[in-house]
């Protein structure tokens, strides 16, 4: 009976998992969905506390777990509370770095079982080996071929969840500023040696594995050779974990700040990987259905972030756009002048414009503007205007930045128009103001073959009758190149922070 709750337990959680993720693509209903995946997932924990037995024996030691729980919740709830939202994607990215981490324990966990099992028929010297009672007791039975697919699947939760935990590190302190971009020649085939190496030494413990057979007799003639392991297994096994590691700082030091929404949904679907390994594992449903829809979203988001850059992944990768280094982009051209413009003139476009979109951009979320900006949203909106925004899929440092940050000052979500469909109404638009964005709305991905942005889909503000661009000072976005658009004859620069200047344009604008 017991049996039957917990999997009816586990059926539920998988149900709620998959029905969080549906609820989640949409924004109305996201909030809703997170709640349902996490009752599930509660429903699912509890149940393999109280109810999951192995050889007849419940869990035990429920002070540690609980305290555990106790402990990791209180981290973790405190960290989300006091988040700003610049640092939202730093803490998604340290978050997904604590999945995989927790699916390289679980791997080197099941390696000692596993080890410790098989430890009597390691090749140990012939002395030892006269003493050793051949086919003494083990747990772990079944044929070579049965133990080369549970190793594995341990060295994949292995490998997987220690790239996704140390190069989600890097990418928590790329992101905060404490870890530079980092790159030196030939670092890329590096990367590729290194992963090689950890391949073929998974496939040296898979092959031998493979062909052992455990003694059928107790005689010593019966021993053969496919009844011994190379007595190095385990230092190997460690082997691949540090060189996992380093993959995974290598991996992702060279990459820039521009890209990291594809690399922090790439981790990520890692992590749901290595997750799906441990419920492989476990032989666990809930397990493994959340590790696969996570590995699953992750990639395919990754490959929309990459889409909505028109670059291939391996580009993403290899490529360091955005990165310290920079990707060049040719010769630097002559611009031209860029004009500016006051507040008041800007208040006074803006209130007697009959359409305005407002384009969000990570500026934005380092002012701490999304307020502000909402509360300009309003006070056009009473003078008549239409107000919507338009969202670009890479703006910010993680997918869905902008999204996030407008819903915490309640923007209607009916106003936030994908990249599309904002496209669609730039035309007939009378003043775009764009707040902190820089690469997105740069028409060089368009016009100039040698832009290292060339080809990337872009918000066409150019074609709206007037843009507005928020900026602290001229400098370059992170893909290191002079943005077009700021030397367009429709564009004005309004220069200073995006929260001072939004609030001076507020009350500007209430005193016309």
């Amino acid at each position: 009976m017991e049996l039957n709750i917990l999997t009816l337990s586990y059926l539920i959680g998988s149900i709620t998992f998959i029905l969080g993720l549906k609820m989640l693509s949409n924004p109305a209903s996201a909030r809703k969905g997170n709640l349902v995946a996490a009752g599930g997932m509660t429903i699912a924990i509890l149940a393999t506390i109280f109810l999951y037995e192995e050889d007849g024996e419940k869990l035990h030691n429920y002070g540690w777990i609980f305290g555990g729980i106790a402990i990791g919740t209180l981290i973790g709830f405190l960290a989300a509370k006091r988040v700003k939202m610049t640092a939202m994607p730093e803490m998604v990215s340290l978050f997904n770095g604590m999945g995989g981490a927790c699916a390289m324990l679980i791997s080197i966990v099941e390696f000692n079982h596993f080890y410790e099992h098989l430890r009597p028929y390691l090749e140990i010297g012939l002395t030892e080996a006269e003493n050793f009672a051949f086919g003494s007791e083990t747990s772990l039975q079944g044929s070579g071929a049965q133990l080369a697919l549970h190793l594995v699947i341990i060295l994949a939760g292995l490998v997987i969840g220690t790239v996704s935990f140390a190069g989600s590190i890097i990418a928590w302190g790329k992101l905060n500023g404490r870890v530079k971009d980092f790159a030196f020649r030939g670092q890329h085939i590096f990367n590729i040696v290194l992963l090689l190496i950890i391949i073929g030494l998974s496939v040296y413990m898979v092959y031998h594995t493979s062909r052992f057979e455990f003694p059928s007799f107790y005689e010593e003639e019966s021993v053969t050779a496919n009844t011994w392991l190379p007595s190095s297994f385990k230092y190997i096994f460690y082997g691949i974990l540090v060189l996992s590691a380093l993959y995974g700082i290598f991996f992702v030091l060279p990459i820039g700040g521009a890209d990291m929404p594809v690399v922090i949904s790439l981790l990520n679907s890692f992590t749901g990987v290595a997750a799906a390994c441990g419920g492989f594992l476990y032989d666990n449903k809930v397990m493994l259905t959340g590790g696969i829809l996570v590995g699953a979203a992750g990639t395919l988001l990754t490959i929309l972030m990459c889409k909505a850059m028109n670059r291939s992944l391996a580009n993403v990768l290899i490529g360091s756009f955005g990165g310290g280094a920079k990707a060049g982009g040719g010769a630097a051209k002559e611009q031209g002048a860029y004009k500016e413009i006051s507040l008041s003139d800007a208040a006074v476009v803006m209130t007697y414009a009959n359409k305005v979109f407002i384009v969000p951009g990570y500026g934005l979320a380092v002012a701490q503007a999304q307020h502000i900006c909402h509360e300009l949203e309003k006070l056009l909106e009473s003078k008549g205007v239409e107000v919507k925004y338009a969202i670009h899929p890479v703006a910010g440092r993680m997918p869905g930045h902008m999204n996030v940050l407008l819903a915490e000052a309640d923007v209607p979500y009916e106003k936030l128009l994908e990249m599309e469909h904002a496209n669609e109404e730039f035309p007939t638009t009378d003043v775009v103001l764009v707040l902190g964005a820089n690469d997105v709305v740069n028409p060089a991905a368009k016009t100039d073959p040698s832009s290292p942005i060339y080809g990337m889909p872009i918000l066409d503000v150019e074609l709206a009758k007037n843009v507005i661009v928020n900026k602290r000072s001229m400098k370059p976005g992170y893909a290191g190149i002079e943005n077009d658009l700021f030397f367009q004859p429709r564009t004005s620069m309004l220069f200073g922070d995006a929260k001072k200047v939004l609030q001076d344009l507020v009350a500007e604008i209430k005193n016309l």
